[in-house]
């Protein structure tokens, strides 16, 4: 999944999406902190391909897109909408295509503004990122293109706490970012900042009133932080190759950010800084078992706001989770399957 593939609902059940080779499952707490519930297909029976994408709300709406083949060598993007974990999510809808028909482009990639409006970014043919989103009184609006040059798959698209939508794309050499000016508006392309990236490294995070902060891997494999505007920081060493996951939380009665990543020993690593205090310094701690190659990780925080770490073998489908122990530190409990 491109996105928080692991996302606390509006009940405050945790659910996680599974990603299959034509589908997307979701699995769902029966109650915070209690069993989960079977896999149940997403969006009804239509055949996707793999590589879809899941934002969430403030209002704790899951949105997901992803592409669907149409005829042979073509394919067509879909939406589909999720109010509540184990309530069955909307049939998936065509949201069409940038280039008007053609195969696939690139990976989707969702986030929601400030007024539950979902906006889907994806590369278009011509190599730039095109955009649609919902309209404010229901529908979308048009495909929209954001131009952009030899833009990179997997692009990073999050909401600050302004409620305006925000983009970054790696292309050879850079990073781009695009910004709304105004809720509803088209955003625009405002910074390049000129860095080597690792693809499929991207994940951004809303970390105050003003800024997101983009994390992403360089080519001598450090983790490095860019709020636009600024110059990036190095935090420390990657853990491992694959992309890091990030989330604000209450560590100890200090707002965090905590950073998670399949390290190269195949375990997760875990750090821990100040938000927007990278100069504080962060350091790795490795949890749990060995995984496997392709296993991935991702962050949330529950109903009792304690940190939840889930890590998901796509392969084999195995869902491990873990959660922080009531006292100081980042303690967890011990690992467990689903």
């Amino acid at each position: 999944m491109n996105g928080d593939w692991l996302i606390r609902g509006r009940d405050g059940r945790l659910s996680v999406y599974l990603p299959t080779d034509d589908a997307v499952l979701c699995r769902a707490e029966l109650g915070p902190g209690g069993p989960w519930e079977p896999p149940r297909r997403v969006g009804g029976d239509q055949k996707l391909h793999p590589g879809p994408a899941v934002g969430q709300g403030t209002d704790a709406y899951a949105h997901l897109a992803a592409w669907r083949p149409t005829k042979p060598g073509e394919a067509g993007l879909v939406h589909s909408t999720h109010f509540r974990p184990r309530l069955a999510a909307l049939d998936w809808i065509s949201i069409g295509h940038p280039d008007k028909s053609g195969d696939r482009t690139g990976t989707p990639a969702v986030t929601v503004d400030a007024q539950g409006r979902a906006h889907v970014f994806v590369r278009n043919g011509a190599g730039g990122v095109s955009m649609r989103g919902q309209k404010e009184a229901g529908g979308w609006g048009p495909w929209r293109d954001l131009k952009g040059r030899e833009v990179e798959d997997r692009p990073a698209a999050v909401t600050g706490e302004s409620g305006l939508v925000e983009l970054y794309a790696a292309v050879p050499g850079a990073v781009l970012h695009w910004r709304q000016e105004k809720p509803g508006s088209v955003p625009v392309l405002e910074e390049a900042l000129e860095t080597p990236v690792r693809p499929g490294t991207l994940h951004a995070l809303a970390t105050s009133a003003d800024h997101t902060t983009l994390f992403y891997t360089d080519d001598t494999g450090d983790l490095c932080a860019w709020r636009p505007g600024t110059k990036p920081v190095t935090v420390l060493p990657s853990a491992g190759p694959g992309p890091v996951s990030a989330i604000r939380c209450r560590l100890d009665g200090h707002d965090c950010t905590l950073l998670a990543q399949r390290s190269a020993g195949g375990r997760v690593a875990f750090a821990a800084y100040p938000t927007e205090q990278e100069s504080a310094g962060a350091w790795w701690t490795e949890s749990g078992p060995r995984l496997p190659v392709d296993a991935v990780v991702a962050l949330a925080v529950d109903a009792d706001e304690r940190v939840v770490a889930a890590t998901l073998s796509p392969a084999s489908g195995q869902l491990l989770i873990t959660r922080r122990k009531d006292e100081p530190g980042l303690a967890l409990e011990a690992w467990r399957e689903v």
